[in-house]
């Protein structure tokens, strides 16, 4: 009862945090002068294989921002995965050997990654999935790797954070949280396949 307690209060203090604490640098800006470019993400409904299913909605996350350069994203379906207001927050560490975070919007993650994914091309690929599940709520730790092209060289390795909640219609992500695989960061075995 104790572990379930910390883990809404953990989920609860990162919506508080999102209210009160500006926005970081947005992933993909990190080269001095460069600015996202607002990318419009029309409405549209979700679909029911999507979202009816752990499998589904995790399939569909790493689906919707993969393809090769030059392809939109697909990021109306990816908008319809998460619940208004759903935290996007990747982590690093600095050069001066400092951890960071940046937490963004659905609209902010967009903006600052779509020219990048679209220009070169972007695979990411799920390669081990490790899940917690209680009543309505899901913890996925979720492995994945980078290419450019489908079966290109990896470009990148990390894990996803991912937490979900079932509303006893379809799934939602509620946050993702996630870091790269780096010197001095290795992913762990309990997190390869």
């Amino acid at each position: 009862m104790r572990e379930i307690a910390r883990y809404i209060r953990k989920i609860l203090l990162l919506f508080i945090v999102m209210l009160f604490v500006v926005p970081m640098n947005l992933h993909g800006q990190d080269r001095p002068g460069a600015k996202a470019t607002h990318v419009p993400v029309p409405t549209i409904s979700p679909l029911p294989q999507d979202v009816a299913t752990l499998d589904g909605i995790i399939s569909a996350f790493y689906d919707v921002v993969s393809g090769p350069a030059g392809q939109p994203r697909q990021w109306s379906r990816d908008r319809t995965l998460y619940i208004p207001g759903v935290l996007f927050i990747p982590t690093k560490v600095g050069k001066d050997g400092r951890p960071s975070h940046k937490i963004m919007s659905h609209q902010q993650f967009v903006d600052a990654s779509n020219a990048s994914v679209v220009s070169q091309g972007f695979y990411e690929q799920e390669i081990h999935r490790v899940t917690t599940q209680y009543g309505t709520i899901a913890h996925v730790m979720s492995t994945y790797v980078m290419r450019r092209t489908p079966n290109g060289p990896l470009i990148g390795r990390g894990v996803n954070s991912l937490d979900l909640f079932y509303d006893h219609k379809r799934w939602w992500i509620i946050c993702d949280l996630w870091d790269e695989e780096r010197r001095g960061n290795p992913l762990p075995k309990e997190l390869l396949p």
